[in-house]
């Protein structure tokens, strides 16, 4: 083994809490197959799935095998852990189309495809438990745990305890044997030893190593570990937006918006989340902090924690594209790249400066530059102050000075055919939107 997993975390600050002889199963110096699980709701990952999926991507590169086991049965019941509602249930085509549009996510963190040993699988426990009958369940599952040991887990006392008001169903209350069976599931056919996922897991967890031990005999021996939940360091739930989640899938957010997010990380969490999500070594990341502290104006963590994990999720082009794209709004970039942008893309960089609607007929028939920009909408206050300060050189049009304030626009200078950018000076912007 190349590498100690359990240091690895450690350093990274991705290990919450780790049952005694974990360690000394990892470090015997033979392969050890781990699974996390992920719920299978959406077709898409997001980014609070992110520091899961790195621990499984950081035990294969120590030599270990992951397995990513998507929840096609347990998605069609619900967790209770730090939820305070039941969540939807889904049906099997859904799920199906949700769990391979992951694995192609995960496939980006994971080797799938390799000839080694210790390459990645996925398995869904839906596969397992389609045909396990309800009295075959609580015969070989349920007789083995005690409802008191269920009771005392903490997701289960929040629910009672008044946190929601709707209690804990029984479906939700039978999750965790559900969960605990594919432990003991996997240990049996995959030789899985290990179970790793969110610190919120714990209980769910270690049902599943106590079913494994009471089960099949005190000699067999199951571990579990646990990664932190991301905070921020305001205290806020990591990876929200006003907008909502940060997903992986460029259809729900794009590659622009997903390398502003980690360019837009405060130094602190900067500092925190180049460990966590990227695969940088300790000395570089050390190397990086320091000429960070030196001169935290230049945002050296932020720009390459962006950089690596927009890579690593979408690509090194679109890395450079959105790079790019913020150059639009706060660098020198050009005309050239301006009109590159998709639609989505632009209006993502100008979210919030002053729009207009113009009539595109208005723009068709040829419209002097002082008109639109007075008349059609108020970009300017009068003419005399436009005609001013285009012959001072300070009024742009798609990233191109205004050299003449009565210059004709038409239709052939809208980008993605419906919008004018106008810009005063070096930071205000106007969209003129036609319509």
């Amino acid at each position: 083994m190349s590498k100690n997993f359990v240091e690895e975390l450690k350093w990274r600050g991705m290990l919450a809490q780790i049952m005694p002889g974990t360690e000394e199963l990892l470090s015997k110096g033979e392969m050890v197959t781990a699974y996390l699980g992920t719920d299978p709701t959406a077709d898409s990952l997001h980014i609070g799935h992110l520091c899961g999926i790195m621990m499984l991507r950081h035990f294969q590169r120590c030599g270990h095998k992951p397995i990513i086991l998507v929840g096609g049965a347990t998605g069609m019941i619900g967790d209770p852990s730090g939820k305070s509602q039941e969540r939807n249930l889904l049906d099997a085509d859904t799920l199906y189309h949700n769990q391979e549009c992951i694995k192609k996510q995960v496939g980006k963190f994971l080797d799938f495809d390799g000839k080694e040993p210790n390459h990645a699988e996925m398995v869904n426990n839906y596969d397992w438990m389609k045909d396990f009958s309800f009295l075959d369940f609580v015969r070989e599952v349920g007789k083995h745990i005690t409802v008191n040991y269920m009771m005392a887990k903490d997701s289960v006392q929040k629910r009672l305890n008044g946190e929601a008001r709707d209690g804990l169903s029984f479906t939700e209350f039978t999750y965790q044997l559900l969960q605990g069976y594919d432990f003991l599931y996997l240990y049996q056919h995959k030789n899985c030893k290990l179970q790793m996922g969110g610190n919120d897991q714990w209980g769910n967890i270690t049902t599943g190593t106590e079913l494994i031990r009471r089960t099949l005999g005190i000699e067999n021996e199951a571990y579990a570990l646990t990664c932190p939940l991301i905070t921020k360091s305001d205290g806020k739930k990591f990876g929200k937006t006003e907008s909502g989640n940060i997903w992986l899938d460029r259809n729900r957010t794009t590659p622009y918006k997903f390398y502003q997010f980690w360019l837009n990380v405060s130094d602190d969490d900067a500092a925190k989340y180049i460990k966590i999500f990227t695969s940088l070594e300790k000395e570089e990341i050390d190397s990086l902090i320091a000429q960070h502290a030196e001169a935290p104006h230049l945002r050296i963590l932020q720009k390459r924690l962006a950089q690596e994990v927009t890579t690593m999720v979408h690509s090194e082009e679109d890395y450079k594209a959105a790079v790019e794209a913020s150059n639009i709004l706060f660098g020198n970039s050009t005309h050239d790249a301006l009109v590159k942008l998709d639609e989505e893309t632009l209006l993502e960089i100008f979210d919030g400066v002053p729009t207009f609607e113009v009539s595109r007929d208005v723009i068709a028939s040829g419209v002097k530059a002082v008109d639109l920009t007075t008349s059609d909408a108020a970009v300017f206050a009068s003419k005399g102050e436009m005609r001013k300060l285009v012959q001072g050189g300070g009024v742009s049009l798609n990233k191109e000075k205004l050299t003449a304030f009565d210059q004709v626009i038409t239709t052939k200078d809208l980008l993605a055919d419906r919008y004018l950018l106008f810009q005063r000076g070096k930071k205000n912007y106007y969209l003129l939107i036609a319509k």
